[in-house]
């Protein structure tokens, strides 16, 4: 399941970071082709490098998997930040985010 999942999730998440395959595999140490070879299904990262690109994309491990995300990075850094509010603020966010759903 993964292994389908990963070339097409990879190459929408470095799209939308607005870079090319042959930047983001130099910019995270590999060969130029080795983002294309992976977004082609020809090869999948170690560990490791699947965390080099996770850093390099600005998202955790967890994030890269949650598809359904439209722009995981910025609410990886929301997420960061409501870890910093108290409960009531919390519940304030919270009601205005589902207003906002409920309204999309």
């Amino acid at each position: 399941m993964y292994e389908d999942l990963f070339p097409s999730r990879l190459a929408e998440l470095r799209i939308n970071k607005g870079v090319s395959a042959r930047d983001m595999s130099l910019s995270i140490g590999q060969n130029p082709g080795y983002i294309n070879n992976i977004e082609t299904g020809k090869a999948l990262p170690s560990m490791s490098s699947f965390f080099y690109i996770c850093e390099f994309l600005n998202i955790t491990p967890q994030d890269f998997f949650i598809v359904d995300a439209k722009d995981p990075e910025l609410l990886h850094e929301v997420n960061i930040n409501l870890k910093r509010l108290s409960a009531e603020q919390l519940r304030n966010i919270a009601a205005i985010v589902k207003d906002l759903a409920n309204k999309s």
